[in-house]
């Protein structure tokens, strides 16, 4: 809980070392906490459940989001089985985020299929380090089985300067074939339109209710600035509060930083927590 409330970080990375490109270590050592490498994973560059427990404990932290990444011209060859370790740590803190690639994964519905059945609470789609649209013919059987299952998807939404991206993908406007395919399918907007989408990004928050913003890698005191054409009150309560972790300073000081935005009361717990319930599948108080 942080201060008092059910508290979700809904974007976390925490891969093997071995099984990315020097970019993703570069951009965890300039922008997390010093030294944060060498605490939480070990010589061997694998995480330590123990200590990500801890950490994430210490910062109120009740149900973190693990992401994984089959990108490997642009961050490398994050699997999802490298998550499930993690998992079993604490399972109730700790729940795993489906990925996949149309250009790697064939069938597509059997191997994100098979991620669900492990435990995933979402799928995560990367188009800017995959190489593929949103609205690309071969995810559509993903969209059925998570419109067919009630679970969301998580689509990059904002600009990348890892080598290998292709930004133009993250235009939000890619979205609407899917949006008007899969009407019941949650739609969560991550980095919420970062770069050059914001107004986009709102837009379809607020005249869609399946379509979410997650905040990761937003600095708190800038999203009045990158949302000034909306109502910052209305627009909070499509926001679903995510850090990109390990690259930001602290989470739970994040999160208050967003809070402190005179935001309605009611609105910071549906941001911190509230939302994340209603969207993700299976997460507990």
């Amino acid at each position: 809980m942080l201060d008092g409330h059910f508290f979700v970080d809904a974007h976390v990375h925490v891969p093997r070392l071995d099984s990315l490109r020097p970019a993703w270590v570069t951009w965890a050592q300039q922008f997390g906490p010093s030294g944060i490498l060498g605490d939480v994973w070990d010589a061997d560059g694998v995480p330590r459940p123990d200590r990500l427990d801890e950490l994430f404990a210490a910062e109120g932290v009740d149900v973190a989001l693990l992401f994984c990444e089959y990108s490997p011209k642009a961050t490398g060859m994050q699997l999802f089985d490298d998550l499930l370790p993690l998992v079993e740590q604490n399972p109730r803190r700790f729940r795993p985020v489906a990925n996949v690639n149309p250009h790697l994964h064939y069938p597509i519905r059997t191997e994100l299929r098979r991620q669900l059945d492990l435990g995933a609470a979402a799928l995560k789609l990367h188009p800017v380090h995959g190489g593929f649209t949103m609205a690309d013919a071969a995810l559509y059987p993903a969209y059925a089985l998570l419109e067919e299952e009630g679970i969301p998807v998580v689509v990059h939404c904002g600009t990348s300067t890892f080598p290998g991206s292709t930004n133009s993908y993250a235009n939000p406007e890619l979205l609407t074939p899917v949006l008007r395919d899969f009407p019941g399918l949650n739609v969560v907007l991550a980095h919420g339109g970062r770069g050059w989408w914001y107004d986009a990004a709102a837009f379809l928050a607020l005249t869609h209710e399946t379509v979410w913003i997650e905040l990761s890698g937003l600095p708190p005191k800038r999203l009045p600035e990158y949302y000034a054409k909306f109502d910052l009150g209305r627009l909070a309560r499509r926001w679903i509060y995510a850090t990109d972790w390990p690259g930001v300073p602290g989470v739970a000081a994040n999160a208050r930083a967003v809070a402190s935005l005179g935001l309605p009361a009611d609105v910071v717990p549906l941001v911190w927590g509230g939302n994340a319930r209603r969207v993700y599948r299976g997460l507990e108080a």
